[in-house]
């Protein structure tokens, strides 16, 4: 069972998966963010303590991106760490995300 902090703010909802994001908890995980987005349409991943991501998890974070644009929502992420942002490099996914320092600076391109 992973660890997902979730909190709003104002009508964006900030998930913070803690720890690893792998094919064991993935599932969980795009629960919980599919139905954020379904919820307010506007959601911040932070990832602050997200240590590592697998494969499985950058599919659920291309479902939850897929999802957002063919619902007109909005998906940022925030505060990615130095594992998971090398992964996101290497992959090509930083190209596709919203990626932002901070969760308020994230918050703030909702505009």
């Amino acid at each position: 069972m992973m660890d997902i902090q979730e909190q709003r703010q104002g009508e964006v909802i900030v998930l913070g998966p803690v720890g690893r994001l792998d094919s064991l908890n993935c599932r969980e995980f795009e629960s919980h963010l599919l139905s954020a987005l379904n919820d307010s349409g506007k959601v911040v991943v932070d990832c602050t303590a997200l240590a590592y991501i697998s494969s499985a998890g950058l599919r659920v974070l291309l479902v939850a991106a897929k999802q957002a644009r063919a619902t007109q929502s909005q998906l940022s992420l925030a505060a990615l760490q130095d594992n998971p942002r090398e992964v996101f490099d290497i992959s090509g996914f930083s190209a596709i995300f919203s990626i932002h320092p901070t969760v308020e600076a994230a918050i703030a391109s909702f505009g």
